[in-house]
């Protein structure tokens, strides 16, 4: 730690905890990967019921939570997944407001819903920005700490908190909006989805695929009913954004996620709508998911309406 500030000590890291923000956008035509939370809705939450503005980092709790114990007192918010939590012995909820005291510990406990859950500590957390973000890259170590997930014994420092803390109201909807075993999810069609065909395609929206255990950040890898492209397909690399629905020369999909690589040349075939990435983001491996066609003005509205909701749910 610098400067005699304090913050936080990692007791237990649990499966996956990283440090993350809202991306590192603007490099993408340098090869260096957007990352960011899985669940910006969430991570968003979560600040905002501490105070801090959406761009300050949170950590990102990936299946089994950690134990933190405190060297200070903060404020703190946890959103996104549902764990149980316990300050110290005595049970406490997500989705509000919490006031913690030097010395005293936060266990998460259970998983019930969703994959991951994020942490918030008013004034954020103070490691050093790496191309304007606090975001953890695992594939190239960068950002975060030390461009790693956390472990035991590392300590966090806090910065200074400018915000007004705010409440939630209404915890129990984005309990009911958190997936619980899968998810049905819209695409939009995707760049290459006129080489393939129709009845082939068709699949793809009437098939139910299971996220494979080898799943990570980078990308969901799917088992399914196959999607069978043209023989010999071959396409120049490009870029492509989160939620790009990829076949693979066998057949198997895969869909893009926040740590994705920048370009690459399997064939494109539909994409999940902004207003659902977040729901796809709290799958786990062995999750079920469904796509789901829509156009493009459809995408619009439910992104406008996901934000519209966001906004209503603070008192």
């Amino acid at each position: 730690m610098t400067g005699g500030r304090r913050g936080l000590v990692v007791e237990d890291a649990g499966l996956l905890t990283t440090v993350q923000d809202t991306g590192r956008w603007g490099y993408q035509h340098y090869g260096v990967s957007v990352s960011g939370a899985m669940d910006l809705t969430a991570h968003r939450r979560a600040n905002r019921l501490v105070g801090n503005s959406p761009d300050v980092a949170t950590l990102e709790i990936t299946l089994v939570g950690p134990v933190l114990r405190f060297e200070t007192s903060m404020r703190i918010g946890v959103a996104g997944a549902w764990f149980g939590l316990l300050l110290d012995d005595r049970a406490v909820s997500t989705e509000t407001v919490l006031r913690v005291e030097p010395g005293q510990t936060l266990a998460f406990g259970r998983r019930t819903a969703g994959a991951r859950a994020y942490f918030a500590a008013a004034g954020g957390f103070a490691v050093p920005p790496v191309l304007g973000s606090r975001s953890t890259h695992l594939r190239s170590g960068m950002g975060g700490m030390e461009g790693r997930a956390l472990r035991a014994g590392d300590r966090l420092v806090v910065g200074l908190s400018r915000g007004v803390p705010r409440r939630e109201s209404a915890a129990t909807k984005w309990k009911r909006c958190t997936p619980l075993g899968g998810a049905r999810v819209r695409v939009l069609p995707g760049p290459h989805a006129g080489l393939f065909d129709p009845a082939v395609l068709r699949r793809l929206e009437t098939a139910r695929y299971t996220i494979r255990p080898e799943s990570d950040r980078m990308g969901y890898r799917l088992d399914g009913a196959p999607i069978v492209g043209p023989e010999g397909l071959s396409l120049l690399s490009q870029g492509f954004p989160i939620g790009a629905v990829q076949v693979v020369p066998s057949g198997d999909v895969i869909v893009a996620m926040a740590d994705r690589q920048t370009a690459g040349g399997y064939p494109r075939v539909a994409t999940v709508i902004a207003a659902d990435i977040p729901l796809l983001g709290q799958l786990a491996p062995c999750d079920w998911v469904e796509f789901e066609r829509c156009g493009h003005r459809a995408a619009r509205e439910a992104l406008l309406e996901s934000e519209s909701d966001y906004d209503r749910e603070i008192t």
